[in-house]
């Protein structure tokens, strides 16, 4: 496979394989780091960041058939840092123009991105690398270095706040005062 073979080049240091891998994750790094921040502007700086601390680590990487892995945890952690410096989230009137009645779909999608943002960020985490990056989670307990049950038990409570953020039904519960 081409990727493994770029990966062992960029652990020795070549700087041009690490590029390519660079480039061959880009999108990925991009939308996860979109899903983190809630705007283009802050997605880019925690790409940046992100690629900067990986290719100063490359050297480090233990085991390079986890390099997505790797450089999506490195990401996460970027992901962390520009929220806590922020720390303030910015409303969703101002990532874009707020949507027609007619475009009820894109509306629906920016009220999804704007409950993520506010989920807890373990929460968050589990529930991007599940929903949007299709890991298994197994993959998700290595990349948090937490236990599978961990996991499951953030993607659980993730999804619950979610589906009250958004107005679902409360798992077929009523509320009895």
């Amino acid at each position: 496979m081409k990727e493994a073979k770029l990966v062992k080049k960029a652990v020795r240091g070549n700087a041009k394989a690490f590029e390519e891998l660079l480039i061959i994750h880009s999108e990925r790094l991009y939308r996860t780091a979109f899903l983190y921040a809630g705007n283009r502007e802050d997605a880019l700086d925690i790409v940046q960041e992100t690629s900067c601390k990986a290719f100063q680590a490359i050297g480090q990487l233990k085991n390079e058939q986890y390099f997505l892995t790797w450089l999506t945890r490195i990401l996460i952690h970027c992901a962390y840092d520009v929220l806590k410096k922020r720390k303030k989230e910015l409303p969703v009137e101002k990532l874009v123009e707020l949507p027609t009645n007619s475009d009820s779909k894109l509306a629906e999608n920016l009220d999804l991105m704007e409950a993520i943002t506010l989920l807890k960020a373990q929460h968050r985490t589990a529930i991007i690398l599940f929903y949007y990056h299709d890991l298994a989670i197994s993959e998700i307990a290595r990349m948090m270095d937490i236990p599978e049950n961990t996991v499951k038990t953030y993607l659980q409570r993730g999804r619950k706040e979610l589906k009250n953020r958004l107005g679902g039904e409360r798992d077929g519960k009523e509320n009895i005062s």
